[in-house]
């Protein structure tokens, strides 16, 4: 009879196609904020009080969406999870800090899942992508 932990020794077979589907989710939750950034700027800006603010929201944008889709393909993955790392690291500061909003919130989004976010960023940054990325096909590293 196999000892229950031998079994769950078996799931690190299973190991990249985890990580590949790590990738994929954070992938889907920065492209989708990226893009709405990009296109709701102005509106992110003025509801600052600082309309010169919008430059840097199509900025951070843009680097949410590129580091993403870097993430997704496993190239400079470890680089990609560091950059998304610390956007989540700014999102926290902003949130606890800046706009004072609880850990967890039932009238808005609080900070919570920002924080999974920047787990798997660091999850990605220790691990690197996996085999199943163009970090292992181009530089034999994963």
């Amino acid at each position: 009879m196999v000892h229950p932990m031998e079994q769950f020794a078996l799931l690190h077979q299973y190991r990249d196609i985890a990580l590949f589907l790590l990738r994929a989710a954070v992938t889907v939750v920065f492209v989708v904020h990226g893009v709405w950034k990009i296109q709701n700027r102005k509106q992110m800006a003025a509801n600052l009080g600082k309309e010169s603010a919008a430059g840097f929201f199509l900025f951070l944008g843009i680097t949410e969406g590129l580091g993403a889709l870097g993430i997704l393909a496993g190239l400079f993955t470890q680089l990609a999870a560091a950059g998304l790392g610390f956007i989540m690291l700014g999102a926290i500061y902003m949130k606890t800090v800046e706009w004072k909003v609880p850990f967890t919130a039932h009238d808005k989004t609080g900070w919570e899942l920002d924080l999974v976010i920047l787990a798997a960023c660091i999850l990605l940054f220790l691990m690197g992508g996996g085999k199943i990325a163009l970090d292992r096909t181009l530089f034999g590293i994963f």
